[in-house]
């Protein structure tokens, strides 16, 4: 197997997330990623898909991944059915942290109970 097909799930995210500036190479059995995420969530994402395949240190691949947006931590549409403390869950694995997400979005939000889908909000680095 080579390393290209090893990490096949990685280039298929990264083509999922929209990687801006993607570049793959492989050299001497390593394979070279480089490219920029929109945020620092889709970054992670990538990240965690690496070392699910090739483990905490993995040898056989070199990744430069960028972000394009380091003022947020992700942008995240709403879905029927969600609520901050979900989202929060989401992102930060703690639902209590729904507050931090209704307070970078007072803009658009008046009652943290009260979200509808469509809407964009911000989800901020902690």
């Amino acid at each position: 197997m080579s390393v290209k097909s090893k990490y096949q799930a990685v280039l298929n995210l990264g083509e999922q997330l929209g990687i801006k500036n993607g570049d793959v190479s492989e050299e001497n059995g390593v394979l070279k990623v480089k490219g920029e995420a929109g945020t620092a969530y889709e970054k992670n994402l990538i990240w965690d898909k690496i070392k699910e395949i090739g483990g905490e240190n993995p040898s056989d691949i070199k990744a430069n991944i960028t972000v394009g947006d380091s003022s947020v931590f992700h942008r995240h549409t709403v879905k029927s059915g969600e609520s901050l403390s979900k989202i929060a869950k989401q992102y930060y694995g703690d639902p209590m942290k729904y507050t931090a997400i209704f307070e970078a979005n007072t803009n658009i939000l008046s009652n943290p109970d009260v979200i509808h889908p469509d809407q964009v909000l911000v989800i901020p680095n902690l």
